[in-house]
């Protein structure tokens, strides 16, 4: 194998679909805001407690310029038109054309953690009610973790390398890893990272119930009457994570491809850190999560002191969070306490694969905007009397340098040093 070329990796673009928004213009205008993208579930019906969910507003595949009535019945797992939306968004916010120059050294890497389930279920349901002929010729490709970057080739044009990263809630920051490296080492010279899931299912939904990790939202609570207060990261009150359905995509380049195309360079990857728990299949094991928050520091070449923000996981789950800051504590040091910290989950919810690289999209964004996004929702926790969560109101403050961190099931960590440029 030839040797690696060392080349320093940007981001020029990035797109974004949540509850807040169809597009990543509009989930940033709501963010800073301070809106949520909650509501009670309307995709399925559940009997359960856990139905407060986060789903992309007025989302339609069918009205999608590319998508015809064909298209939308055989490809019926969501997360294929889905990514595919996303990444052509990315694309156009990177300004970056696909020709015989640059398409070849596209690749493209979307993670998800449940992959097609949605397809899995009407095929099931198909198969109960009107028998094996019934299951469509489409169910294995519609299942196949690749096909959401595959069928994206398909619509963009680009023929680099397509695959998923699989690294359950934590996938997004694998790819962007993964592909920085790509780009560093020259295997390509762009790449679309993210993830995407559409969880929105009753077995889903139930499954996060019965696990206890999702919200209750029960008489007496102050969701009760506002579906937007449900998630509340680090408040005193947090009682698990609103399952989300979205995407995000985040466009990489080479240093070098900058100039020569004429793209804008709004961030730059400078650290990755990934460890893995072999711990337990939910509960965090902090030694390892500590591993990966220094790993990335390290890998940039900075001290923990040099951040500016962390974009943290915070699911707004009692241990989780607890687990997140208790971690944070000890790589930092009493440098955390002037450090200020918030979760996009507040507003977004827990979008599962495609929560980091949503999250990493907003970092950059406030990097160039000057802007923190806030913890919406926030009630005082005594144990968190020293972290600065920028509650409530989106702030002012000029940064260089943020941690995104993101955590998944299995024990995968995953966590990204962004400079701004």
């Amino acid at each position: 194998m030839r040797a690696p070329q060392n080349r320093k990796v940007f981001v020029i673009g990035y797109g974004a679909a949540t509850p807040l928004g169809r597009t990543f213009a509009e989930t940033w205008e709501r963010a800073v805001r301070g809106e949520a993208g909650f509501r009670k579930v309307t995709r399925c019906a559940v009997d359960s407690a856990c139905d407060v969910v986060g789903e992309i507003p007025d989302w339609n595949s069918r009205a999608l310029d590319f998508v015809d009535e064909k298209e939308a019945y055989n490809w019926n797992a969501g997360f294929v038109i889905l990514t595919m939306a996303v990444c052509r968004e990315a694309l156009a916010h990177a300004g970056l054309p696909m020709n015989k120059e640059t398409a070849p050294r596209t690749a493209c890497l979307i993670g998800s953690a449940i992959n097609g389930v949605d397809a899995f279920r009407t095929a099931m349901l198909n198969f109960q009610e009107k028998g094996p002929l019934k299951i469509s010729p489409y169910l294995l490709p519609n299942l196949c973790a690749n096909l959401p970057s595959g069928k994206a080739g398909m619509l963009l044009g680009f023929t680099g390398p397509v695959f998923s990263p699989q690294g359950a809630c934590a996938s997004g920051n694998h790819a962007i890893g993964i592909g920085s490296r790509m780009i560093r080492d020259g295997d390509c010279d762009f790449v679309l990272a993210g993830g995407v899931d559409t969880p929105i299912l009753p077995e889903i939904i139930h499954g996060f119930n019965n696990m206890n990790a999702t919200i209750k939202v029960l008489p007496g609570d102050r969701a009760f009457t506002d579906p937007a207060k449900a998630s509340r990261p680090f408040s005193d009150d947090r009682r698990g994570f609103v399952l989300s359905e979205g995407a995000g995509v985040i466009v990489l380049a080479a240093e070098e491809m900058i100039a020569r195309h004429g793209l804008t360079a709004r961030a730059e990857i400078m650290g990755v850190g990934w460890t893995s728990d072999a711990h337990h299949f939910t509960s965090p094991n902090r030694e390892t999560i500590i591993r990966a928050i220094r790993e990335a520091i390290a890998d940039a070449g900075f001290k923990p002191a040099d951040i500016g923000y962390i974009n943290t996981h915070g699911t707004s789950t009692q241990k989780g969070d607890l687990a997140e800051i208790d971690c944070l504590r000890a790589a930092f040091g009493k440098a955390l306490e002037k450090i200020p910290l918030s979760s996009n989950k507040s507003q977004i919810g827990h979008t599962l694969g495609a929560a980091a690289a949503i999250e990493g999209a907003l970092t950059i964004e406030g990097m160039r905007r000057g802007i923190l996004l806030p913890t919406i929702n926030h009630r005082p926790d005594p144990r968190f009397d020293d972290i600065d969560c920028v509650p409530d109101k989106a702030r002012r403050q000029p940064h260089e340098l943020a941690l995104s961190n993101a955590f998944g099931f299995g024990g995968t960590n995953c966590c990204i040093i962004f400079r701004g440029v």
